[in-house]
């Protein structure tokens, strides 16, 4: 895979993931994309590719991040055994997937765990207690 360096968006194309998706993303999240939309995050010697949110502002930009969380969570849960509410929002290569979980509840302004769904063997791993810890 090519690696395109992480570029700063615009937190209107958050929004609009969050509507087409139905989920808030927890606030460490939403900033840190903001600041650095995309690239690799390591994790217990795992890299993981954290996937863009779709950025309009041009054709450049639209072209980068074609490959987006919107994109990639709507693939993923046409596999069996993905949790049909869960978004992905990175990979390892290896058919692993970073998820975040919806809540029951409609606060959406406070920590929020991370996942990793297993395709092996669909199972699902809390890894952290919020995406900040990740970093």
């Amino acid at each position: 895979d090519l690696l395109i360096m992480p570029f700063p968006i615009e937190e209107q194309y958050i929004v609009i993931a969050e509507q087409e998706l139905n989920y808030r993303f927890p606030s460490s999240f939403r900033n840190r994309m903001m600041q650095n939309n995309g690239g690799e995050i390591e994790i217990r010697d795992d890299i993981w590719h954290i996937f863009p949110f779709f950025d309009q502002a041009d054709i450049k930009r639209k072209m980068r991040t074609y490959s987006n969380i919107i994109f990639e969570t709507r693939q993923i849960r046409k596999w069996a055994g993905f949790p049909e509410q869960a978004i992905a929002f990175a990979q390892n290569g290896n058919g692993d997937y970073l998820i975040f979980l919806p809540k029951n509840t409609l606060s959406s302004e406070h920590a929020e765990p991370v996942f990793i769904w297993f395709h092996g063997t669909t199972e699902i791993k809390k890894i952290a207690d919020d995406f900040q810890v990740l970093l």
